[in-house]
């Protein structure tokens, strides 16, 4: 027997808390897909940060295809992808090339093969883990609230964060290391 709306209303609630989890985490939150991504896949790729794929993955939000739009789906896919590509996703339940997810903004960049992708993507979960923590904070949480702002807004609230980056102790030693020409040393 089908489950009851209380209990689907719960599945969906749990799903959302997770994707909206992962989309405001000030962790940077890194998508390594070789293969399909599918509905909630898809959906879990457009909400990281950053999105890694090989040139042969493939993405949809198929659900229509069984009678079940993909809504949920489409709350991260129409954040992450243009407008027409997420209603033709949404629409037509097709599956989209790699190369599309790179031009439609799904993914951030596309690895030959298997091997490629895991080096890539552990180089560059490598690379912002020696950044400062309370920078790449500051900049997630600054960039995730200026986006739902209009562009004077948002200016004058990045303009806000940098004045507080500037006051973070990384910030000043980020410059100093600049100026001396050395590697920086963070504290966070």
């Amino acid at each position: 027997a089908p489950s009851s709306p209380d209990t689907r209303r719960t599945i969906f609630s749990r799903s959302n808390s997770l994707m909206l989890l992962l989309a405001t985490s000030s962790v940077p939150v890194i998508a390594s897909v070789d293969g399909l991504a599918t509905a909630a896949g898809c959906r879990l790729v457009a909400a990281c940060h950053i999105a890694f794929c090989t040139q042969n993955s493939e993405f949809a939000t198929p659900g229509v295809n069984i009678g079940l739009f993909c809504s949920t789906a489409g709350v991260q896919v129409g954040r992450a992808v243009n407008r027409k590509l997420a209603l033709d996703m949404l629409i037509s339940g097709e599956r989209i090339s790699a190369a599309t997810a790179l031009k439609g903004g799904l993914v951030s960049r596309v690895m030959a093969s298997s091997q490629e992708l895991r080096s890539e993507t552990e180089r560059i979960a490598e690379l912002i883990a020696g950044k400062s923590s309370a920078v790449v904070k500051l900049g997630i949480d600054n960039f995730n609230r200026q986006m739902a702002l209009p562009l004077g807004d948002a200016a004058d609230v990045s303009s806000e964060a940098m004045v507080r980056n500037l006051s973070l102790e990384d910030g000043y030693e980020g410059l100093e290391a600049f100026l001396n020409k050395r590697e920086p040393s963070w504290k966070e």
